[in-house]
C-alpha cells in the first residue's frame, strides 16, 4: 500500500515514519529545513514504542513529485489545510482515500470541496509528538491512535486496509459510524481549556482551581456542546462530565497546543477552534458570548503572529 504522509511535523513525521518501519511504501511532503533534512540523513523517530532510524525516505515539497497515492494522511495544522487542498490532487486515483487528522470539525468539507467528497473521510488522531530538530520527532506517552470514519455514517469498508496498515505499524485504529460526533467531542476537550488558558496563560490546574476561571469554562463547555446538537452531530450523553474527568487526570501542568502555539508568537488554529464555534454558532443561530470574547481578545495575537503587526501597531 502506498500511503503520502502531508506535512512531516511531529504527527505526520511520527505516523509516516512507523507506517515506513513496518513496510509500507511511504513519502512524504514536506518543506524548509525539515525537508532537507529527510533527504539529507532521513528520519530518525524516538518512542517508548521503539526507537529507529530511517536512512532513506521519499520526500518532496510539490506532491505531484510523489505520484499517485492509495492513501493521504494530512497531518498540517488546520489552517494550513485550505491552501494545501488544491495541490493534493495529483495524489488521486480512483479509490484513494484521503484522511484529515487536524483538530476542530472542518477540514474534511474544505478537503471534499477541493478533491471531490468521494475521496474524503473524517479523522483525528491522539498523540503527543513533536520535531526534536530537523529530521528527528519525539513521541512520547500512549501509544498514538487514530479515529476515522465515512462523512455519510456508512460502514467504512473501504478503510479497512488503511486501518490495516496503521495497526501492522503499531497505531491504534477505530473505524466509527458517528466520526462528526467524535470530532465535536475532541474539540469540545481541547478547545474551550486552549483558548482560555493562552488568554490567562495559564495551565489546566491552575484553570480548574480558580472558581471564575472555572465557570468560564463550564460555560464554554455547554456552548460547543449545544451548537454540536445544532450542527447534527451532537456529543454523547454525559460528554462534558468525560471532559472534565480527563482535564482532573492530566498533569496539573498540562497546556494544549493551540494555547502553545499562541503564547509563543506562532501562528494558531484560533480561526479553527475558537472561531469556528462563533462562526458556526452564528450560522446556526446559536448563541456563543463566552467564544465571542475569547476569540475577540485572543484575535490580535494570532493578527501579529501572521505578519499584520504593522496594521495592528497603526490602531494604537
Amino acid at each position: 500500500m502506498k500511503i503520502v504522509v502531508v506535512g512531516a511535523g511531529g504527527v505526520g513525521g511520527l505516523f509516516g515514519g512507523m507506517l515506513a518501519q513496518s513496510g509500507a511504501e511511504v513519502g512524504f511532503v514536506a518543506r524548509g529545513k525539515q525537508l532537507e533534512a529527510l533527504r539529507g540523513h532521513g528520519l530518525e523517530v524516538e518512542s517508548p514504542l521503539g526507537s529507529f532510524h530511517l536512512q532513506s525516505v521519499a520526500a518532496a515539497e510539490d506532491p505531484a513529485q510523489l505520484g499517485q497515492a492509495d492513501a493521504v494522511l494530512l497531518a498540517l495544522k488546520a489552517w494550513q489545510v485550505a491552501g494545501m487542498a488544491p495541490r493534493l490532487r495529483p495524489l488521486l486515483k480512483p479509490g484513494t482515500v484521503v484522511l484529515p487528522l487536524q483538530n476542530g470539525v472542518e477540514a474534511a468539507d474544505v478537503l471534499s470541496k477541493a478533491l471531490g467528497a468521494e475521496h474524503v473521510v473524517g479523522g483525528l488522531c491522539e498523540v503527543l509528538a513533536w520535531v526534536e530538530s530537523p529530521g528527528r520527532i519525539r513521541h512520547v506517552g500512549a501509544r498514538p491512535r487514530i479515529t476515522t470514519g465515512e462523512l455519510d455514517g456508512g460502514a467504512g469498508e473501504r478503510l479497512g486496509p488503511l486501518a490495516e496498515a496503521l495497526r501492522s505499524a503499531g497505531l491504534e485504529v477505530v473505524i466509527t459510524r458517528e466520526i462528526g460526533v467524535a470530532l465535536w467531542e475532541k474539540l469540545l476537550f481541547i478547545e474551550p481549556f486552549g483558548a482560555l488558558g493562552a488568554l490567562t496563560r495559564a495551565a489546566v490546574g491552575l484553570l480548574w482551581s480558580v472558581p471564575e476561571t472555572r465557570a468560564i469554562l463550564q460555560a464554554a463547555l455547554a456552548e460547543v456542546t449545544a451548537l454540536s446538537a445544532a450542527r447534527g452531530a451532537p456529543v454523547r450523553e454525559g460528554a462534558i462530565e468525560r471532559v472534565l474527568s480527563r482535564i482532573q487526570s492530566l498533569g496539573p501542568d498540562t497546556t494544549f497546543s493551540m494555547q502553545r502555539d499562541i503564547l509563543a508568537g506562532r501562528p494558531s488554529e484560533l480561526f479553527d477552534q475558537t472561531g469556528a464555534v462563533v462562526r458556526l454558532g452564528k450560522e446556526s443561530r446559536v448563541p456563543t458570548p463566552i467564544h465571542d470574547v475569547l476569540f475577540a481578545a485572543l484575535l490580535p495575537q494570532e493578527q501579529v503572529a501572521r505578519g499584520l503587526a504593522g496594521q495592528v501597531a497603526r490602531l494604537s
